[in-house]
């Protein structure tokens, strides 16, 4: 009954709680609280299932590659680069401190999927020689009431400790950030819709006093809340490529293509950076399972006719 009413010692002094079924509380079932699990249990190194969840990428790790963008957003993609870049962001960060205001660096990436988004933001990592600390949305959001909090909080907490032991401040990274950034519910009833509330609440906090360098990516920008697009200082509008550049992007990723060809496939079918990609790799494995003769310009449309599901017909030049 104690334990139940909460008045408990081992309830009190935060050792057990209520265990969860559905992300609701079990009132009949108890498990050790994390205080108790690494206190108690820290000498046998039991690893926790939980995650961080974010991971660290090293930018010597990314490969870089040429990107190929309209006009618009490769001036804006370089203006974020000139801003990255070590020498110019710390004397921008000291001027901005001198003036009163926020030092911090949020951007939005948003567009239609396969555009470069995320792409980018490795690159811009890779060339201001920023690693990257990515966060997992899946991840953070917990099933078990008030976790996700405790989860989006930690990743801020820890973005802190890794910029302020890094040679250079991180960039971090909300890939897909449809599920964390939409539309607040207005009078949620539900646990769930209380708990996704109480996320974009925290983060925005986060954003206000952001000492570094955010990037959200998201395919979804119309369900994006007022808050957030307030709190992003650079937005960058990615589309789908433009006839010269889909020409470039088939050139780069299939160099064994003439430019005819690469014109000709870039005419018939308005594909994506990612979409090209995707039919390059098919072509790449099949050239090692049955040689690279098997791939012919034929299997090339029919690697093209194969990528869209829906509305799959080549405009012009291919039939």
């Amino acid at each position: 009954r104690a334990m139940s009413e909460g008045s408990h010692y081992l309830v009190r002094e935060g050792w057990v709680e209520n265990a969860f079924s559905e992300g609701f509380k079990d009132k009949d079932e108890y498990q050790l609280t994390t205080k108790a699990r690494e206190t108690l249990l820290q000498e046998f190194e039991i690893k926790q299932t939980e995650s961080k969840g974010c991971d660290v990428m090293h930018c010597d790790s990314i490969t870089a590659k040429k990107l190929f963008f309209a006009q618009e957003v490769k001036r804006q993609l370089d203006d974020l680069s000139e801003l990255l870049d070590e020498n110019h962001y710390m004397s921008i960060c000291n001027r901005l401190k001198e003036k009163g205001h926020r030092q911090g660096f949020a951007c939005l990436f948003y567009g239609a999927p396969g555009t470069g988004k995320t792409e980018s933001v490795f690159q811009l990592a890779k060339k201001t020689e920023r690693d990257i600390m990515q966060v997992n949305i899946s991840q953070v959001k917990s099933m078990w009431v008030g976790e996700s909090e405790k989860n989006i909080k930690a990743i801020f907490d820890r973005y802190r400790a890794v910029a302020k032991n890094s040679k250079r401040v991180p960039i971090l990274l909300f890939n897909e950030a449809d599920a964390v950034i939409g539309k607040r519910k207005e009078g949620a009833e539900r646990s769930v819709d209380k708990m996704e509330n109480s996320i974009q609440n925290i983060i925005l906090q986060e954003m206000e006093s952001l000492d570094g360098i955010m990037i959200a990516t998201t395919n979804l920008v119309q369900n994006m809340d007022d808050a957030f697009e307030r709190r992003f200082l650079y937005k960058v509008k990615f589309e789908k490529p433009e006839l010269s550049q889909r020409t470039k992007i088939w050139q780069s990723m299939m160099p064994e293509l003439s430019e005819q060809t690469a014109e000709r496939l870039a005419s018939a079918y308005d594909f994506s950076g990612g979409q090209i990609e995707n039919i390059t790799r098919k072509c790449d494995i099949e050239s090692i399972l049955y040689g690279e003769d098997f791939v012919t310009e034929e299997k090339i449309v029919q690697y093209c006719k194969e990528e869209t599901i829906v509305n799959n017909h080549p405009r012009i030049g291919f039939v």
